[in-house]
């Protein structure tokens, strides 16, 4: 408990919070306190009752310069603590502060995180003063700007050349009559007041209130008012834009609603960025009758929409509640700045609470745009929370943050509104009126406003999946809950498993057309993006309603413009992209079955699908309406959904297919084998495992061997999916080889043979007293069991065999597999040494780890990462194109595949703030964020196969490490079976790679989402796959002759040498092709042997042309004259002594000795070494 009172860092108490809390107010003067604001001279809010009680007493209230209090004296210095005081018994505060953190928070770590990142986020004291400052100017110029004459709304010859009025008057006549008089006050309104506004970007909203005499009767009909609000703040416009005060003058449309410009002010000089003033021109109080705004009326007639002449005979004008409710949100917002400062009185956790919340909203991009869920948005709603009494003031924000977003995730405003209005009036509009008004219902204090009109039912069912989610996550003790929610950006494209993107929304006219949607056009001002976009995404939600679990859409945005430009259109928000999160199991179904043939249903699924929908019979008897999609490969299923959006948004939208860009799996195409450009290897790989477990029950049931087989555990990469290009079926041509008796050898004259590879497999044999002890034994009766294998497979099973003193190579359909045995007491023996007296003493040699790695951990990895795919389908594609990615960065051989296997498994087992990935492109998104962003340095990455650690296991693994952390690999992965040594990354990779990785993989992370997600540009996303080569000091080219895996590499070569085999997978009594030959690899190998010391090597083992060569800058420091280490060095005299230095020019012709018929040039870029 003493704990609790803890000496600062300077050795004083810690103030608690009410002591900060007292603090403030003292520095800030009443800041929650003001309700409303009117400037003083000094430009601090005054109190509210002052700013309600008439002209006359603000006039003498303003003059009053008394009320601010003193600003707080210097932060105290750390007083020095009497023993008494140092242990005094904590206080009643410090007890509940204690107990809720160990209550509602995993740790006290959470705690003082949230505390750091509300610091970071809340606006410092001396930017408020000069905000006041900046307010306090503009209150003063506003009030000066001249009158206009009165003129017809459409003659608009009064305003100057330099301003455009910001709104899209179409169509252009209107009647009523307008002229300019200065506002009748000022209020500054919003989260600014408030104290909840957040960086990095403030913004202060001024309510400018219109005076009277400028409106006539009819002003809610045909746009009049808006209209007038738009030449309003065009007006002021023009006369503050040659104010030098402001660094800028703009109009902006609020949250991109075009019905509603604001205009933005800028301080001028280095404070633009600190602060944007928004002017709102809002109409008097009282001005309008509210029930004309009711969202059963309507307000804006067709006939002078349509410009008819006059209205059609007994026609009914539709009702126009967003159009209606546009103009109510001008007149209630001075009570909602009411109802917000009542409940943040006395209550300091929901100004903690709402940064939360807003900074939560901003990780989701779900905050800005229209129908956004705005800032101001979920103020209200924890101001209803705590109406409702789920909130209570004495919560902290934390909690704040936890009771929100449970409601959240359990209240589906789409299907049950909320209202903050009290007092049921029998006159107001009830909630099924706003039902049948509005997707998402949220009703304001007085009963009129439907603060969610704009938001789609998507958008909101997006909103409760992510506050789902969160709960999950909150509670969840093995996540790090305060970097997944609120330091962890969620883009699209890393959310969502499918993206595709509508080019060009001018598009969503047609659509407005084909939907019949000319009321809601109507209704949203003209603006067919708003209009038609709930009714394609509820299209969309109900063709994939069984594949997906959320179809959600990016929020139209429009930035600000200059003044004196024309304001934008509604197709300027750019393409619109949409998000689809899969459900995996029967997101690639192939089949949509509908109902039965003579049910009334029938029709409307005929409707729906169109001429895609036709009769089947299935298996139990049943005729149904189905549909069926063609697919053939798992890569083809995958895109089903592609299918489906490009028929429906035809069909039923009118939007042309060459409007879609699908970037859902535009990366698949860097691991497709082979010519056939349709499959990405999946089938491929099941072949492969097909036939492997064929082989092992073979290998079990095997009749006359000494030992009976205990366990066949595959090792290769192709037996747990992530072989990059898995083994194809061949059977060797003979004319291209050299035949000597029973083997196929190499031929000079023709190109190097195929590449095939080993698929290495463990046979494990029974224990038995008659295996020998000594390790020099068990080597030679182990080759003994491979010839034995071998002539037992060829006897009993038919399969040619070649058997050799380490393992056994098996050729069965069309591969080559290689047994090798394994004794489980022989890593024991190996690791037995005699000490220089003689003791026997155990402990890890070299060779002992390695055996245990192939024969214990390695089978042990491989069937847990088989066993993690058959839950996550596409987790061996995403971990091939992460090797793919890897290797064309020519960084293969510096990191393992095992490591990269762990590092992806990683993104399934822990996928928080997302779900796992359900396909391979997002799946690699994020393998290419977690390498770019996670800390290395600092933490461990516990990798939980079989939730084979708890939760103290981890804080083990995490404390450990800290201790230890100088002495372990600069990559760390733990796992169940492997918790302190990191096996897999002890050896590679090392910092500088390391550091070269996370470098690529932010700038190829950022590269690639700009070009998926913009797709007017040009698609071609192998660019990340193409590394920069003047990195490099030398580069060999090499003969592609003479490369085995030509084929594979990112850019296809368009034609090939012929490589000597034929696809075939049941060829039985054959010669034995050439197995695991790679020339480029033993050249590599040769070079790394003769010139470790003086350079490093990068090759794409998968294909790649060119070797890349950097030396190393130590081995080319001059070295004092030894004849022992003279290896690749000349001697030469410096400041007359006799030093050697690398002797490059024969390094680079010994580069070309080594690969004489393999390298074609070397290119030596001379000016990167010169000594």
């Amino acid at each position: 408990m003493g704990g609790a009172r803890a000496a600062g860092p300077m050795g004083g108490a810690v103030p608690s919070r009410a002591a900060n809390r007292e603090r403030r107010s003292a520095a800030g003067g009443a800041r929650t306190e003001p309700c409303c604001a009117v400037f003083s001279p000094q430009g601090s809010p005054e109190a509210a009752e002052e700013a309600e009680q008439g002209p006359e007493r603000r006039a003498g209230g303003a003059v009053r310069r008394g009320k601010r209090a003193a600003p707080a004296a210097a932060d105290p210095q750390p007083a020095k603590l009497s023993r008494a005081e140092l242990y005094k018994p904590p206080t009643s505060e410090e007890l509940t502060q204690l107990k809720e953190t160990e209550d509602l928070f995993h740790s006290s770590l959470l705690r003082l995180q949230i505390e750091e990142l509300l610091k970071e986020v809340t606006l410092k004291e001396t930017k408020k003063k000069k905000i006041d400052a900046f307010l306090h100017e503009i209150n003063s110029l506003l009030g000066a700007i001249p009158e206009t004459p009165e003129t017809e709304l459409t003659d608009q010859a009064w305003l100057s050349e330099d301003v455009k009025v910001p709104f899209l008057q179409v169509p252009f006549n209107v009647k009523g009559r307008f002229h300019f008089v200065p506002p009748a006050e000022l209020k500054v309104v919003g989260s600014y007041l408030l104290g909840t506004c957040i960086r990095p970007e403030i913004n202060v909203d001024i309510a400018v209130t219109m005076p009277r005499e400028i409106f006539q009767d009819k002003d809610n009909l045909n746009q009049r008012y808006h209209r007038k609000r738009a030449l309003y703040l065009s007006h002021i416009a023009q006369h503050l834009s040659k104010e030098k005060l402001f660094g800028s003058v703009k109009f902006a449309y609020m949250n991109s609603n075009h019905l509603k410009p604001i205009l933005l002010l800028r301080p001028q000089g280095k404070d633009e960025k600190m602060v944007t003033v928004r002017l709102h021109a809002c109409p008097d109080p009282g001005l309008f009758k509210p029930s004309r705004f009711y969202p059963s009326k309507n307000n804006v007639r067709t006939a002078w929409f349509m410009e008819q002449s006059s209205p059609k005979e007994g026609a009914t004008e539709p009702p126009t509640p967003h159009y209606n409710n546009s103009i109510l949100c001008d007149t209630v917002m001075l009570s909602h700045l009411h109802l917000l400062s009542n409940a943040a009185t006395d209550f300091p956790g929901m100004k903690d609470g709402l940064a939360l919340l807003k900074v939560w909203l901003n990780q989701r991009q779900l905050s800005k745009g229209l129908g956004c869920f705005s800032g101001f948005l979920v103020s209200m709603l924890v101001a209803y929370l705590l109406m409702k009494r789920k909130i209570v003031k004495m919560m902290s924000g934390y909690q704040v943050l936890r009771s929100t977003l449970q409601f959240l995730a359990t209240t589906d405003l789409s299907v049950t509104g909320i209202s903050l209005a009290k007092d049921a009036d029998p006159s107001l509009p009830v909630l099924d009126d706003f039902h049948q008004a509005f997707e998402v219902v949220f009703v304001d204090p007085s009963g009129l406003v439907n603060l969610c009109a704009d938001m789609t039912a998507s958008k909101y069912h997006q909103v409760q999946f992510e506050a789902k989610r969160c709960m999950e996550i909150l509670d969840d003790r093995m996540v790090d809950g305060f970097q997944v929610l609120l330091m962890t950006p969620k883009p699209m494209l890393r959310t969502f498993d499918h993206v595709f993107h509508l080019k060009h929304v001018s598009k969503l006219q047609g659509t407005c057309k084909k939907m019949q949607l000319l009321n809601e056009l109507m209704d949203r001002g003209g603006n067919y993006v708003a209009a038609a976009l709930p009714f394609v995404v509820s299209l969309l939600a109900r063709g994939l309603s069984q594949r997906a679990q959320l179809v959600a859409h990016s929020l139209p945005q429009i930035s600000e413009w200059p003044i004196d430009a024309e304001p934008p259109k509604h197709k300027d928000i750019g393409p619109l992209t949409f998000g689809l999160l899969f459900v995996p199991e029967f997101a690639a179904s192939t089949l949509e079955k509908g109902p039965q043939a003579d049910h009334l249903e029938a029709l409307e699924f005929r409707t729906f699908w169109g001429e895609k929908s036709e009769l089947r019979r299935f298996q139990d008897g049943s005729i149904c309406e189905a549909v069926v999609w063609e697919a053939s490969t798992v890569c083809q299923k995958r895109l089903i959904p592609e299918q489906i959006i490009r028929h429906l948004l035809k069909l039923h939208a009118d939007i042309p297919e060459s409007s879609i860009c699908y970037t859902g799996a535009l990366l698949e195409s860097v691991i497709r084998t082979g010519k056939e450009a349709w499959g990405t290897g999946e089938e491929a790989m099941v072949s492969v495992v097909c036939s492997y477990d064929d082989l092992s029950r073979k290998l079990w049931n095997l009749k006359e061997l000494p030992l009976t087989v205990t366990a066949v555990q595959g090792v290769h990469p192709a037996l747990r999916y992530t072989d990059v290009f898995p083994p194809i079926p061949v059977k060797p041509i003979y004319s291209f080889h050299n035949r000597r008796k029973h083997l196929l050898l190499p031929s000079e004259e023709k190109p190097c043979p195929a590449y095939i590879t080993p698929l290495k497999i463990i046979c494990h044999m029974e224990g038995s007293g008659q295996w020998p002890q000594d390790k020099g034994a068990i080597k030679r009766i182990k080759a003994a069991f491979h010839l034995q294998l071998a002539e037992l497979l060829r006897q009993q099973h038919q399969l040619v065999c070649r058997p050799a003193v380490t393992h056994t190579d098996v050729y069965k359909d069309g591969y080559v597999f290689r047994l090798q045995v394994a004794y489980h007491r022989e890593p024991l023996i190996l690791k037995e040494v005699v000490t220089p007296e003689g003791m026997l003493k155990y402990q890890d040699t070299e060779e002992s780890r390695q055996l245990e790695l192939e024969t214990l951990h390695l089978p042990y990895l491989t069937s847990s990462l088989h066993g993690l795919q058959q839950q996550h389908p596409v987790f061996g594609s995403t971990s091939r194109l992460a090797k793919r990615w890897i290797s064309a960065q020519l960084l293969s051989d510096s990191i393992s595949d095992e490591c990269v296997d762990l590092l992806v498994a990683f993104l399934f087992l822990h996928p928080a703030p997302f779900t796992p990935p359900s396909s391979p492109q997002v799946g690699f998104l994020r393998f290419l964020n977690l390498l770019a962003t996670f800390d290395w340095k600092n933490n461990p990455l516990i990798v939980n196969l079989n939730t084979g650690l708890t939760d103290s296991d981890c804080a083990e693994i995490k404390n450990k490490f800290v201790a230890a952390r100088s002495r372990l690999p600069v990559m760390f992965l733990a796992t169940p079976k492997d918790q302190w040594s990191s096996m897999w990354t002890r050896e590679r990779p090392s910092a500088q790679i390391l550091q070269r990785l996370v470098l690529l993989a932010s700038e190829s992370r950022r590269a690639l989402e700009e070009q998926l997600m913009d797709p007017l540009s040009d698609q071609d996303v192998k660019m990340v796959f193409r590394p920069p080569l003047d990195f490099y000091d030398v580069l060999i080219h090499l003969n592609p002759n003479q490369i085995p895996r030509h084929l594979e590499s990112v850019d296809r070569p368009v034609k090939s040498a012929s490589r000597g085999v034929v696809k075939n997978s049941s060829a039985m009594n054959i010669l034995f092709p050439v197995v695991d030959y790679d020339p480029v690899q033993l050249y590599l190998q040769e070079l790394r042997d003769a010139f470790d010391d003086l350079a490093l090597f990068f090759y794409d083992k998968h294909g790649g042309e060119v070797i890349a060569v950097l030396w190393k800058p130590l081995s080319f420091q001059p070295q004092p004259f030894k004849v022992s280490s003279m290896k690749g060095r000349k001697v030469t005299t410096l400041n007359n002594e006799l030093v050697c230095v690398p002797n490059v020019e024969a390094i680079l012709e010994d580069f070309e000795i080594l690969g004489e018929g393999l390298v074609k040039s070397v290119e030596a870029r001379t000016e990167k070494w010169t000594i």
